[in-house]
């Protein structure tokens, strides 16, 4: 499902240009969940924010291929109604725009991209309660300005949330389970696990703790460092890397 090769990209910063990804190669199955692990500054969130489209990011070799199609060729949002989903490290705060009206208007327009008829108020809310009843939240809390007020554990929650009503093929999900406790920890990824487990479906989940693995059990395991992934192996590796840390595995490398 997704394909990348060599892959090569630079962010700027006060002092010039600085290269991030360094020949960077991964696939990733429909059907399967692909957990990202890494130190700090391995390049992680930069691979994340490449795919999405994010500005300020410039590719400098190697491609990306979705679903058969030349990612990199996308603006951002015709990644996003292609199929793509990225899920914030730190869900930003939109104030003065409910969650119910932010994901209706990114719901249609995806649709409208699509060909597709967009749903009525009716048809929505009820595709709105369906989803936030898997992440157990209550519909009250979809009528909020997106994000404004909530807690750590309450963002990630109603992002999941975001990503139940847009139903994408593939996300890319950075550090969920980050300021999450162990009670929301379960609740998102039981959450992700109802929402993108399915055989035309594939996650690229980045952690940096066995914890959230425990619930969202990953078919295979790579390990980022310094821009290329050195390391892929089973879910085994994830606990090889919980119990020595990382700089055994990249000795072994």
């Amino acid at each position: 499902m997704l394909r990348i090769d060599n892959l090569h990209a630079v962010v700027d910063g006060p002092g010039g240009t600085k290269p991030i990804l360094k020949g960077l190669s991964l696939e990733v199955a429909a059907g399967e969940v692909h957990a990202i692990m890494g130190p700090n500054g391995a390049g992680k969130s930069t691979l994340a924010n490449v795919l999405c489209g994010k500005p300020g990011y410039e590719i400098t070799g190697g491609s990306v291929t979705f679903r058969g199609e030349d990612l990199l060729e996308l603006d951002p949002h015709e990644r996003a109604a292609s199929g793509l989903f990225l899920g914030f490290q730190y869900p930003v705060e939109i104030p003065g725009v409910s969650n119910v009206q932010f994901l209706r208007e990114a719901l249609n327009s995806q649709r409208k991209y699509r060909g597709e008829e967009p749903l009525s108020g009716g048809e929505f809310l009820k595709l709105a309660k369906d989803k936030a009843a898997l992440l157990k939240m209550d519909m009250d809390m979809l009528k909020r300005q997106v994000n404004v007020g909530f807690s750590g554990g309450e963002k990630k929650r109603a992002e999941m949330v975001q990503m139940g009503i847009l139903d994408p093929a593939f996300a890319v999900l950075d550090e969920t389970d980050s300021g999450l406790d162990i009670d929301a920890l379960r609740v998102v990824g039981e959450g992700i696990n109802s929402i993108m487990r399915a055989p035309e479906k594939a996650v690229l989940l980045i952690t940096h703790y066995q914890r959230l693995l425990d619930v969202v059990k990953p078919d295979r395991v790579s390990v980022l460092a310094d821009g290329r992934i050195i390391q892929t192996g089973g879910p085994d590796l994830a606990l090889r890397l919980e119990e020595e840390g990382y700089d055994a595995v990249m000795a072994d490398a």
